[in-house]
């Protein structure tokens, strides 16, 4: 299979196309673009650079990813998108460059951003996210791997989404989610663990015996944050779960949603 490019589309001459993609009809392509290898443009997709993408993407119609930030602070300097391989962006998905000279906005591998889902400058998205209908975050925010934005979801911006955390539809998320939680509500609460999401995922019953004692430690007890912190370091076994939900706590800015 040869790559195809529709008539109708518009593509930059500094524009890299890779083997096997095919661009459909009224698609726009500007300058300091890379595709990657089997990459699939449906039609009236916009990519713009600088903006480097990752083999095997899907694109629906009328995405916009590489546009400038929406940040008042830019000024017209170079700055970056990133985006790895294997996603799916739907109808209207909206991705942004980063807003400082050099800065980037990167996405990772093998999510599913579903319609009118957006990401802002500069944030950091992990591998294997689902961002439901209208999910929206802010700029600088992170969302680790395998988290899921629920539909309508707004995230504040320099918030993080733990990994396997999952949010409510509808949900305003201004602090913190940790990881392998569910948060939900307008304001959020962590509502419990997220047993069905981490079962899914292949998680064990002793591994998921230790994070329900580690989310009873940080939500059902009397203990604020820094003494539930002491009681998750002390917590035998240690396992990689619970160590990096201790590095996530311990390293939060906004503070974590309670």
């Amino acid at each position: 299979m040869s790559t195809k490019i529709h008539p109708t589309a518009v593509i930059d001459p500094s524009v890299f196309i890779g083997e096997d993609c095919e661009i459909g009809p009224y698609c726009v392509l500007g300058a300091g673009v890379v595709l990657g290898a089997g990459c699939w443009l449906q039609n009236h997709v916009t990519l713009m650079g600088p903006t480097r993408m990752g083999a095997g993407n899907r694109l629906f119609a009328f995405c916009s990813l590489g546009q400038q930030t929406q940040d008042l602070k830019y000024a017209g300097e170079p700055t970056y998108l990133e985006v790895g391989e294997h996603n799916t962006f739907r109808e209207f998905v909206t991705v942004n460059r980063g807003t400082a000279p050099g800065s980037r906005t990167v996405v990772g591998s093998g999510g599913n951003f579903l319609a009118y889902s957006h990401i802002a400058h500069d944030c950091v998205v992990g591998d294997r996210v689902i961002f439901s209908n209208n999910g929206t975050i802010a700029g600088h925010v992170e969302v680790g791997s395998h988290a899921v934005i629920g539909g309508l979801t707004a995230v504040h911006q320099f918030c993080r989404i733990g990994a396997y955390a999952i949010t409510g539809g509808c949900s305003k998320i201004v602090q913190d989610v940790p990881p392998y939680m569910i948060a939900d509500g307008n304001p959020s609460e962590v509502r419990g663990l997220n047993k069905v999401g981490l079962e899914r995922h292949g998680f064990g019953v002793e591994t998921l015996k230790v994070l329900k004692e580690a989310y009873r430690i940080l939500y059902r007890s009397s203990l604020n944050l820094q003494q539930a912190l002491e009681r998750l370091r002390a917590l035998d076994p240690q396992t990689p779960e619970i160590r990096q939900l201790v590095e996530f706590l311990g390293s939060s800015q906004r503070g974590v949603i309670r």
